[in-house]
């Protein structure tokens, strides 16, 4: 499954944030700040890694849906990856 271009520079600029938002975890734990802090920032890293898997899933399957009936799907790269963060 290949991913476009702009979808892989989203992908990008989420897991890029999401290895910032890490750093501050683990300065966070190295620094002994409250455990309800910590948890809270390790959500919020695992919300940016679900978005960008679910951006490149969806970007496969717009391509997909595309090759398969050799014109442009009913639905959008947005309005597929809306439907899959609805699953989640």
């Amino acid at each position: 499954m290949a991913v476009g271009d702009d979808a892989m520079s989203a992908v990008l600029n989420r897991l890029r944030r999401a290895q910032g938002q890490l750093a501050g975890v683990i300065a966070m734990i190295e620094a002994g700040r409250d455990c309800k802090d910590v948890v809270t920032q390790l959500a919020a890293v695992s919300r940016a890694l679900d978005r960008a898997g679910f951006k490149i899933v969806a970007s496969g399957m717009r391509q997909c849906i595309e090759t398969v009936d050799g014109e442009q799907p009913p639905l959008t790269e947005a309005e597929l990856e809306k439907l899959f963060l609805a699953l989640a």
